[in-house]
């Protein structure tokens, strides 16, 4: 290997390194966050939080592109890492305090607008050192695993004397490696693309014009097609495992969310090679996002049935929803113009969470637990049906205009 290629390997796996113990401390925290939550208040309060952090997901990525226009990458993971680790500790204090329910609800939708920015901006780094789907996947597989494992420690802790005290320290100090690798950061997006010299005389377009301006602005041109697609997947893809353990739970009793959990986790780990497989065939996403859908959904026809059918879905879904989003986070960063990569990044997660906060509204409204293998056969046939007009698409002979 190269002297680049060591340098580059030692920066992705400092990123990861960073990615994983920020994700473990996060998932660990926030779960004692909402089982405390439950305690106190029951599902209302607990509802309350998580619509919180959703909003603030979905505010993520106004906020991250203002900031990333007059931030360079180490400015702006400091800034998210610092105001995220203050508000994790502030919130859970308040919430163990008895603070009002609301208080704290405007701190979590604060908090997580942060930690989206810092998370926008760790993926804009790892696709400067490494842009393939692979490096992206595998980041974002190593995120999912690490946060299982986080929730199922944290369900095992009992909320008392000293473990309190290490619950609070972990949740808190989990972001000091991403603020110490906010030193090394690549990314700038604040004045690193040019605007275009515009064409002078009559033939400036409005088009042009727009383009001129927005570049001279830092006004990044979002994919919106795109953003929207990965926002539509998830909504008819992803209710299932973003609700698996009040699923599991409600279908096969509390001793199938830890099976359910690991099961996730191990898909997680093979969707780095799932991708490699499929970016050998260079299919459009019109086909393999689809295809990543349809694999989220197609083990819930069995979870009902049976235990082993609940683990089978979660495997699937744990590759599937890891592949997909590495796979779109990846294309999103490619295909962005230069000093935009955060900004797009931001806008990637915050679609894929607008359509996963919906699907997580309407789904437990129209059906019951014991019919999720019904409804996820209807959703799983509507994107197979996507795939197969798209691939019908492909094949077509494109028609030669006449000279």
């Amino acid at each position: 290997m190269t002297p680049g290629g060591r340098r580059r390997a030692g920066r992705l796996r400092e990123l990861m390194v960073s990615g994983l113990v920020d994700s473990f401390g996060l998932s660990l925290g926030w779960t004692i966050f909402n089982l405390v939550a439950v305690d106190r208040g029951g599902l209302a309060l607990a509802g309350l939080f998580n619509a919180a952090m959703l909003l603030g997901v979905v505010l993520s990525a106004p906020v991250t592109g203002r900031l990333a226009r007059h931030l360079h990458g180490r400015k702006l993971l400091l800034l998210a890492g610092g105001t995220e680790g203050t508000l994790r500790v502030a919130t859970l204090a308040a919430l163990l305090a008895g603070y009002d329910g609301k208080l704290i609800a405007a701190g979590i939708v604060l908090m997580h607008i942060a930690a989206y920015a810092g998370f926008a901006a760790m993926r804009a780094e790892v696709a400067a050192v490494d842009a393939r789907p692979q490096a992206m996947t595998r980041y974002a597989l190593s995120i999912a695993a690490v946060e299982a494992a986080g929730a199922g420690v944290a369900a095992l802790l009992p909320l008392r004397g000293g473990y309190v005290i290490a619950v609070f320290l972990v949740y808190g100090l989990s972001l000091v490696p991403t603020i110490l690798t906010a030193r090394r950061a690549r990314v700038q997006d604040s004045g690193t693309a040019r605007p275009p010299t515009p064409v002078t005389g009559g033939q400036v377009t409005r088009t042009a014009r727009r383009e001129h301006d927005r570049a001279r602005t830092g006004r990044p041109r979002l994919p919106w097609p795109v953003l929207a697609g990965g926002g539509v997947i998830t909504l008819l893809a992803a209710g299932p495992t973003l609700l698996s353990v009040a699923l599991a739970s409600e279908l096969h009793g509390h001793h199938a969310v830890a099976g359910a959990a690991i099961a996730f986790s191990a898909g997680c780990l093979l969707s780095s090679s799932a991708v490699s497989l499929v970016d050998r065939l260079r299919l459009p996403i019109q086909v393999t996002w689809p295809l990543w859908g349809v694999g989220m959904l197609v083990g819930w026809l069995l979870a009902p049935a049976h235990l082993l059918g609940l683990f089978l879905a979660q495997f699937l879904s744990g590759l599937s929803m890891t592949a997909f989003e590495g796979g779109m986070d990846a294309r999103i960063a490619r295909d962005a113009t230069p000093g935009t990569v955060t900004t797009v990044l931001a806008w990637s997660a915050s679609t894929r969470a607008l359509g996963g906060a919906v699907a997580v509204k309407f789904l437990p409204v129209l059906v019951t637990a014991s019919a999720i293998g019904l409804t996820s056969g209807v959703a799983a046939a509507a994107l197979g049906a996507a795939v197969l007009s798209a691939l019908i698409r492909l094949r077509l002979p494109r028609r030669t205009a006449r000279t």
